[in-house]
């Protein structure tokens, strides 16, 4: 009998996970997914309720593709684990036994228990679900007068310039003093507090929800907010205050979890032949500076690719080198490579350049006593990941990369650079030669 491979997750993870094993083996592999049939692109959901492709559009593979590389699609929820028995119980009381299984199953938003948050027209914007829901409540700006978004993270601001792209006014409500303050240093969260603003976007700094109110029918007709007692009429309301594994179903299973499903460098949890992957993965020991669990997509993928591995005989331990991510903040678009804290550590420096049009900037991190680059944030201008990379693992000093960086652009032909003026300002501030 062919080993069985059960996989509970069809996103970026799980059919990687999926993909590398039957590349590897000729293993009988099952994915589980209550979400949707096949596998979709989630990053892409945006850009489908913003009308430039299609759902389907969001398949990177085509329906026959599972059935040509024997991977059975089975469409349903688990609700518990038999680790003994080795079988994963559907909440139809159907059941399906594993040899080897991987939990990929992601993350869920968080609610902090505020009233009136599991009512109709509050959502999240993670699952396709919350997409159709979307289409449901706020079609046009006559059918969803106002929305208010919850949280000032990267998916938050995804979901304003969504209903942005339809007209629909948007009240935007951030905790922190200034947008994603907690990651980016200052001069970058007040460009974007301002852009923000620029697309017209009530934002709403230092602002807490107290509650969400509901109409006679049961669905939302307004929030409250917690510092002024101000109402706020609306007919949407976007949950985007973060995300957190998607574990409930493990609670009562002797799987050791604690955030996440705790997992050691090869991805395997504390009972054999169970690995966890993904935004549901939580690490035993941090690597470098990284956080224990990551709900990246890149990383999903990486973990994927390397549990295959170990799960085909090549028991390798998962290593996602430098961090790096990306993302976009309406018009401008961002990227990470390495290490910029929001605030310098003790032994580093920042050197930060803005453009005068306030839509581009960077900040460069290094350690002030070796002068070793220790990472790039760029907005508003591309840069390339394998120089970044490379630029890391040589440890170069950041002269280096400063005089360097139009090595690393990677801005369209015709483009107007602006290395020449980064590097001036850099020579006038901070040269350490």
């Amino acid at each position: 009998m062919e080993e069985h491979i059960v996989i509970i997750g069809n996103g970026i993870s799980g059919v990687t996970a999926a993909r590398h094993i039957r590349k590897l083996s000729d293993k009988k592999i099952t994915i589980v997914s209550a979400e949707t049939e096949y596998f979709f692109s989630r990053t892409a959901l945006m850009y489908v309720y913003m009308g430039h492709m299609k759902f389907e559009h969001t398949q990177p593979y085509e329906n026959w593709f599972w059935k040509k590389n024997r991977i059975d699609l089975k469409k349903g929820y688990v609700k518990t684990v038999d680790t003994k028995a080795k079988t994963l119980h559907f909440d139809n009381n159907d059941a399906l036994k594993y040899d080897k299984l991987i939990i990929a199953t992601g993350s869920k938003p968080n609610k902090f228990g505020w009233p009136g948050q599991d009512l109709e027209g509050v959502m999240g914007m993670y699952h396709k679900q919350d997409l159709e829901n979307l289409e449901k409540y706020a079609p046009n700006n006559l059918a969803c007068k106002r929305a208010v978004i919850v949280g000032g993270g990267l998916i938050g601001i995804e979901l304003a310039e969504m209903l942005n792209s339809r007209n629909i006014p948007v009240t935007f409500l951030v905790r922190e003093s200034s947008f994603w303050n907690g990651v980016l240093p200052e001069g970058e969260s007040q460009m974007i507090n301002r852009h923000i603003k620029s697309h017209h976007i009530d934002l709403r700094l230092s602002t807490n929800l107290k509650e969400i109110k509901a109409d006679k029918n049961g669905k939302v007709n307004s929030v409250i907010i917690e510092e002024t007692g101000e109402e706020i009429m609306c007919y949407v309301v976007g949950l985007t205050a973060g995300v957190s594994p998607n574990i409930d179903f493990l609670k009562g299973t002797n799987i050791e979890i604690a955030k996440g499903v705790k997992v050691n460098r090869s991805l395997e949890t504390n009972i054999k032949d169970i690995y966890a992957i993904g935004d549901c993965a939580e690490q035993r020991e941090p690597i470098g500076q990284r956080r224990n669990i990551e709900a990246v997509w890149y990383t999903g993928r990486m973990m994927g690719e390397t549990v295959a591995q170990t799960i085909c005989g090549n028991r390798i331990p998962y290593n996602p080198g430098h961090w790096f991510n990306s993302a976009k903040f309406f018009d401008i678009e961002y990227q990470t490579y390495g290490w910029v804290f929001n605030k310098p550590g003790e032994n580093e420096t920042h050197f930060h350049w803005k453009h005068e049009d306030d839509t581009k900037c960077i900040t460069v991190a290094f350690n002030k006593n070796t002068n070793e680059f220790l990472g790039i944030n760029t907005f508003g201008i591309r840069m390339r990941h394998e120089v970044f990379d490379r630029w890391l693992k040589e440890k170069r000093d950041v002269d280096y990369v400063m005089q360097n960086l139009p090595e690393a652009n990677f801005d369209p032909e015709f483009y107007r650079t602006y290395e020449s003026d980064i590097w001036l300002a850099y020579k006038s501030q901070l040269q350490t030669a």
